[in-house]
């Protein structure tokens, strides 16, 4: 399926369109259309701009599948808004339709008068799954596995085994892969694919595969989800601590997980505490709140620059012209140290830079800083001369000063991920913020220190 199709079955059928059929009731045109040349991940983009009558209007002409998939992907206020409108039984269809996975991330984003009434509309079984589901901690395997899976028996016939998939297959969300069972316990795999190409009198422990990857219910599902990508698995098996197997966790769920992960790097690299809400779903004063501990941090912290700078107060009376260099140098120095955390934090998440290497990473990073900042220095004297703000002499005090300053950003970038890993942390709390500060205060103490030593002062 190229692009180029998807782009314009997506233009067949915009919001405008939709709304001239629902005012012109077209009901029957317009749920041809939606169940034609509309994907459920677009239809929840376009029903956030809808009101809440169109968008109920437009929700009860999809078909049960789509239904649960397109509220799968809305966002909670749209989620919450529409179960507001629909009646009992039509939240029963759409709970019916929805993998038991994405029930559990809907409930957990839902106020508790909501949940109740979700829970109402499902049956027992699947509100016992639910609880179960909703033990585990946030982070784990088992708070983003699925429990609909395939299971075989080993001693099932290839016929037998395909037989099963055709009956339960279409409840499950992924048939491409099976699992074999021997008293809940998991012992093998097989796919599809070896299913279909194999004669249908053989034994499905014939074919089976036995050395298998697969992950703990307790494990960090940020880890897990990196086991799927570095493997290419379309679902990892999660057993729980006597290998009994509980559920799966499929590649979509593996990458919305690692775009919330991603996403709360991001924020904390910014100085911003991490939210689960989108941008336009996060009141101001949530805003305010996830963002003034870290600006304040910053703020305070530059109490110990300030008092640097105040101690060679003098020497900026008798060369006034140093100030201006100031900013330009904790600037440089903070984009150094920025793009050294950047490539390491990265390094880290894709598991190509452990501890261990910590050696190597500065030793890599110092050959890269000496080049940098040759370049930056012989450029920025130039410059200096060329404008009239110096002689050679404060040319090369200030190369000398980027030099240093480079190279102290370049090691504090590096190595500050790599200890909150060895610790602990989350190697983002180490990012931008924190480094740019510990940045300028080594730039304004090794900048005074060099100018007085050169200058005399």
């Amino acid at each position: 399926m190229s692009e180029e199709w998807v782009e314009e079955q997506k233009e067949e059928l915009t919001d405008e369109r939709i709304l001239q059929l629902l005012e012109e009731r077209q009901y029957k045109e317009l749920k041809e259309e939606l169940e034609n040349n509309m994907y459920p991940v677009d239809l929840a983009d376009i029903l956030e701009g809808f009101e809440q009558k169109q968008m109920v209007m437009v929700f009860r002409l999809l078909a049960k599948e789509e239904a649960a998939e397109t509220f799968a992907y809305m966002n909670s206020d749209l989620r919450e808004l529409l179960i507001n409108s629909l009646t009992d039984s039509e939240l029963e269809e759409v709970m019916e339709e929805m993998y038991l996975d994405d029930t559990v991330d809907v409930l957990e984003e839902m106020p508790a008068n909501v949940v109740d009434r979700l829970l109402m509309a499902t049956d027992e079984e699947k509100r016992r799954q639910i609880n179960l589901l909703l033990q585990y901690p946030d982070d784990s395997a088992g708070s983003v596995m699925n429990v609909d899976y395939i299971a075989l028996r080993k001693e099932m016939t290839v016929a037998e085994a395909i037989l099963k998939i055709r009956q339960v297959g279409l409840n499950r969300e992924t048939i491409y892969t099976c699992y074999v069972t021997e008293k809940k316990k998991l012992i093998g795999q097989v796919d599809v694919k070896e299913l279909l190409t194999t004669s249908e009198s053989k034994l499905i422990e014939e074919i089976m595969e036995t050395n298998m990857l697969y992950a703990r219910t307790t494990d960090d599902q940020e880890d897990v989800a990196w086991t799927i990508t570095k493997y290419g698995l379309i679902a990892l098996p999660i057993v729980d601590h006597e290998m009994c197997m509980v559920g799966i966790v499929t590649v979509d769920d593996a990458m919305l997980v690692l775009q919330e992960e991603t996403t709360e790097d991001i924020s904390i690299m910014a100085g911003v505490h991490p939210s689960e809400e989108s941008y336009f779903g996060t009141t101001v004063i949530e805003h305010v709140k996830s963002r003034i501990p870290w600006l304040l941090f910053l703020m305070l912290s530059a109490t110990v620059t300030q008092m640097i700078m105040n101690s060679y107060e003098s020497a900026l009376a008798v060369m006034p012209q140093l100030a201006g260099f100031i900013p330009m140098l904790t600037g440089t120095g903070g984009n150094c140290g920025s793009q050294s955390s950047t490539l390491v934090i990265r390094g880290l998440a894709v598991e190509e830079i452990e501890f261990a290497d910590i050696l190597k990473v500065i030793w890599k990073e110092v050959r890269i800083a000496i080049l940098i900042s040759a370049a930056l220095s012989v450029v920025n004297g130039i410059r200096i001369m060329l404008m009239g703000q110096g002689n050679a002499t404060m040319a090369f005090t200030i190369g000398v000063t980027m030099a240093c300053t480079i190279i102290i950003a370049k090691v504090v970038g590096c190595t500050l991920p790599l200890v909150a890993e060895k610790v602990g942390l989350d190697p983002a709390i180490m990012a931008t913020p924190l480094i740019s500060t510990l940045v300028d205060i080594s730039t304004i103490s090794v900048y005074f220190a060099i100018v007085s030593a050169v200058f005399a002062l």
